[in-house]
This record gives structure tokens, sequence and C-alpha cells, in this order.
């Protein structure tokens, strides 16, 4: 049912798509006792209590645009979307270097990949939904010209390590939780969350230049803003030290639209057999 019903509403207009989302953000708020306890906690432990009405729309509003998205023509929805920054890329792709995409759950974090596609082309990393019936609607919208697929296992790192030698981008999101043994440990807003070692090892490995990217969702659904941001630093240290530093870059792009973070998501969860944090993690 859902696949039709994403295509129906893929032919509204994005802003009453935005008002239809909000109204879905405040039912789903209300009527989820877990959800909205997680919701305020996050929230309010990284210091954007303040913004919580407002982020309870926005989480409405990325699940209601995905029709969008996904569904209408492609040309109908890049036209809804700026770019900011692009010339930095460009800069990157002339230069012959690779380039590793970081993603946040931020604002309309699918429109992204489909924006970079446009102008290059590009691999991203991608798990199947638990959903089966999505997983036509899914793959169809995110390997569509330019845009190709990774798995998420070894098949795919390898790929992607490939792609980052040849000197092509590549995008991950970097703010999942990932399985046991393949993250460590980082602070993340203050507190302990299992981040991922994967996106430090890839940059490392194809010599990458890592540049941060997010979707800004613009006012009363005028489109998108598609911004490039540099990571304008070396990762260094240990594991730890490098997922920290992926960290703390996240939380700097977040700081500029905080009601547009997915803050519902259980972040700071312990992957089944992996060992408890430290009480305390440095930041």
């Amino acid at each position: 049912m859902l696949v039709p019903l994403f295509r129906t509403l893929s032919k509204l207009p994005l802003p009453a798509l935005h008002v239809m989302g909000a109204a879905l953000g405040w039912f789903v708020y209300l009527a989820s006792p877990s959800y909205r306890k997680l919701m305020r906690t996050n929230m309010r432990a990284a210091g954007f209590g303040q913004h919580l009405s407002a982020a309870i729309a926005e989480s409405g509003k990325s699940i209601i645009e995905l029709a969008f998205v996904w569904c209408a023509p492609p040309g109908k929805v890049a036209g809804m979307a700026t770019d900011e920054n692009w010339d930095y890329v460009q800069s990157v792709i002339d230069s012959g270097r690779g380039i590793m995409f970081l993603t946040p759950h931020l604002g309309c974090f699918e429109i992204t990949a489909q924006q970079i596609a446009l102008r290059t082309k590009l691999t991203v990393m991608y798990r199947p939904p638990k959903q089966a019936a999505l997983k036509p609607l899914i793959e169809g919208a995110r390997a569509r010209h330019n845009l190709h697929l990774a798995p998420a296992n070894l098949s795919g790192v390898r790929i992607l390590a490939k792609c980052l030698k040849r000197g092509e981008p590549i995008g991950v999101l970097p703010d999942q939780v990932p399985q046991q043994g393949e993250g460590v440990w980082a602070p993340f807003f203050g507190r302990p969350a299992y981040s991922m070692t994967l996106p430090a090892k890839l940059a490392q490995l194809g010599n990458a230049e890592i540049i941060l990217v997010y979707a800004e969702r613009r006012p009363a659904g005028r489109g998108f803003i598609v911004r490039f941001v540099p990571f304008g630093q070396e990762l260094e240290g240990s594991p730890a030290e490098r997922a920290g530093m992926i960290n703390r870059a996240m939380e700097q792009l977040i700081a500029r639209c905080p009601a547009q973070y997915f803050w519902s998501y259980n972040r700071y969860k312990q992957p089944g057999g992996v060992p408890a944090p430290d009480a305390r993690v440095d930041a």
C-alpha cells in the first residue's frame, strides 16, 4: 500500500506535502509516548530543547517529502533544490582526487545524492529497508543516472575503496549506529555514541577529500538548499579519536538547523555484543 500511496502523493506540490508532514509529525509525537520521550531526551541533552516544537513538525515533513523525492520526475525534484558552494566540490573533482561525502540525517538527506549525481558519478553505501515492499521503490529512486549503490557489507566497502582510488566520489551516512565490531564509542553531543569507523578508514585508504553535505529544508515548502561544507582537517589519532572528529563535524552541521535533525533516532543505543562505554567519554 505504501508504494501506490507515495506515487499518488508525489503528484502534490511540495508546500502541500510539507503541511501534511507537519500534521503527521505532531500526530506521531502525541500518539507515541516512547517516540515523544526519545525525541525530548535527545534534544534536551544536546542543548536544543527550545527547538522541540519546530522539530516535531520537521520530522513529519521528512517522511512525507520522500514521496516527492523518490517518485516525482527527477527534473521536477532537481528544480526544487539549489546548491551552495559547488564550486569548491568541482575544484576537488577537477584535481582528480576522490571525495567522500558525509551526509548526516539532517534536513532532506535523501535529495543530496540525487543533486550530486546531476553533476558527477556517485556511489553510495546502501542498506536494504526492513520492509521488503519498499525495496523496489527506494532502489529505483537511489539508483538513477550517475548514482550507483554499494551494499552495506564487505563487498560494498571494497567497491567504495576502489571508487576513491579511481578518483571518484562516494557517499556515506556517518551518524548511524554500526553493527558489533564496526564501531567505537565516541562522544556525540557530550554522550557516548557507538560510532562508525568506516568513514575514517575509507578516507585514509583512498586519500580522499572529506566534504560534508546536507539539504536544509526551506520554509513553506519552497524547496531545499544543498550545502557543501569542507571538513577542513586531517583525521588523526586512534579510531575513537577519528570517530570523535567526525562526530564533532556533524554536531556543527546540526547546530545550523537543529530542528531538522532526526532526533527520534536512538543514536545512543548499545548494539548487541558491544561492551558498554565508560561512564565518561572525553570530548
